[in-house]
């Protein structure tokens, strides 16, 4: 059982509720903060103290004296289109409302706190479509999701349930997950091509990072010569020096890897903060509008995110093409020794597509969108779609990855009798266990998938490899 609390939510809290069905709880903390914010609601409105969105109207309608009809909120902003929320998504989405309510600022009754609770502990799966969202708070998601709801809302429960960015910070959350496994995955296919090519190691050394300590270099070389500790490639590089696409890799990995640390950090600041507006203050008695919904900094942190992982997806593409090519690798063409076969050259297109893809992904969203209540809401921060685009994004880099530690698995075999490292032994291991040798012309789509599946699902760190390695690969 984990916890909502006034002190916040951890990520990996939340991504064991999104991804491995963990129910949860308010503290006893949580349920005081909550009851007392809506106490002081209850109050202000009662003495007649001006409060958005529950005496005045919302957005372009400031100014109609009207209190509005709480169940019609999410009623009147359930506008979303595309596709829908998977289960993770709810749960991740759900989670960090719920979080946001945790805070006590929200001024929601208890009862309807209690009720988006019971929903996330339920099998129930609102329909949620995902595009529709600004990122100046996620109403069209958010409401969807309310939707679900039976409890009647009052005070400022519509409002309470909707104004934050809980959508975006939840697929942030799940975001950042799937980013690390790819990196991971990265770093494996490195240290697996790099085997596979001979390449030489100096730039990886300690004395490289101390030189020129660019961010996570330091971190990705170490992790990288770990991986090919206890093999014979220190001793034995084919060149005195290799293409950028190796010799600068931890260099790129390493600014990845600071991208996807600043949206953790993000993340996790989020799911410790109260977003809402108005913000109820029952420590001041104070009613506090707010713009703690902008979602500027989590969108430019996954923007910067996708840029970094487009650098990556270069390289490992560019990696993928010298393995391939016998004037650069002095291995058979296309890694095959058959006369008449494609072998792995039909890869190369895929990933050639893939490169371009990640690209056109990692363009920037607009920073000026079309006005909207009136113009009264003039700027849109676009958070959910920078997110969703990005996942995307990582979704591509795994299909890529995948190829490049087939190409590079095919190339190790085809070195002949080895010692490798004992983490790159590893990770040669597991990818046997998903993908056979290429001996004969096969569809390569197959191995691509299950590889990618296996990523997602596992992880590519050393000690995932260990455990899978030894069994057998499935032809289909």
């Amino acid at each position: 059982m984990i916890h909502f609390d006034p002190q916040g939510l951890v990520l990996a809290d939340l991504l064991a509720i999104a991804r491995q069905d963990i129910p949860a709880d308010f503290s006893q903390s949580a349920r005081q903060r909550i009851d007392e914010g809506h106490r002081l609601l209850v109050k202000l409105a009662a003495d007649g103290t001006p409060i958005y969105g529950v005496n005045t109207g919302l957005g372009a309608a400031l100014d109609t004296p009207v209190a509005p009809v709480q169940a019609s909120i999410p009623l009147g902003r359930a506008v979303g289109v595309g596709r829908l929320a998977n289960r993770q998504e709810l749960r991740a989405i759900t989670a960090t409302r719920l979080a946001g309510l945790a805070q006590g600022r929200s001024g929601i009754s208890p009862a309807a706190a209690q009720a988006l609770l019971d929903l996330l502990n339920s099998s129930v799966e609102p329909e949620v479509p995902l595009l529709g969202s600004l990122g100046e708070s996620d109403l069209a998601p958010l409401s969807h999701l309310s939707l679900a709801l039976t409890v009647p809302l009052t005070g400022k429960d519509g409002l309470a349930l909707v104004s934050a960015n809980a959508a975006s910070v939840g697929l942030g959350a799940l975001l950042v997950a799937e980013a690390q496994q790819a990196l991971e995955a990265v770093l494996a296919a490195l240290a697996l091509s790099c085997e596979g090519y001979r390449a030489n190691l100096s730039a990886f050394q300690p004395w490289a990072s101390r030189l020129r300590p660019a961010p996570g270099q330091t971190e990705q070389s170490a992790a990288l010569l770990r991986l090919l500790a206890g093999g014979e490639l220190a001793d034995s590089p084919r060149r005195l020096q290799d293409p950028l696409s190796f010799r600068c890799a931890t260099v790129v990995q390493g600014a990845a890897q600071q991208a996807l640390h600043q949206l953790h950090e993000l993340i996790e600041l989020e799911l410790r903060s109260g977003a809402d507006n108005p913000a109820l203050i029952s420590e001041e008695a104070l009613v506090l509008a707010t713009a703690n919904f902008d979602s500027t900094h989590l969108a430019l942190a996954a923007e910067g995110l996708g840029l970094a992982l487009n650098r990556v997806a270069a390289c490992g593409a560019e990696r993928i093409a010298k393995l391939l090519s016998p004037g650069s690798s002095d291995l058979p063409r296309f890694l095959i020794t058959q006369p008449g076969h494609v072998g792995m050259a039909a890869l190369q297109r895929t990933s050639s597509a893939l490169v371009a893809e990640i690209g056109h992904l990692a363009n920037p969203l607009p920073a000026v969108s079309v006005p909207v209540a009136d113009r009264v809401e003039d700027y849109a921060g676009q958070a959910l779609a920078v997110v969703d685009k990005t996942r995307r994004l990582v979704e591509r880099v795994v299909w890529l990855v995948s190829i490049e530690l087939i190409v590079a698995a095919q190339a190790v075999d085809l070195r002949g009798a080895l010692r490798l490292g004992q983490g790159s032994g590893q990770i040669h291991a597991a990818v046997r266990s998903q993908v056979a040798h290429l001996d004969q012309d096969r569809s390569g789509s197959v191995d691509v998938l299950a590889l990618s599946r296996f990523i997602s699902t596992h992880g590519f760190s050393a000690a995932n490899a260990a455990t899978t390695a030894g069994r057998s690969p499935t032809r289909c």
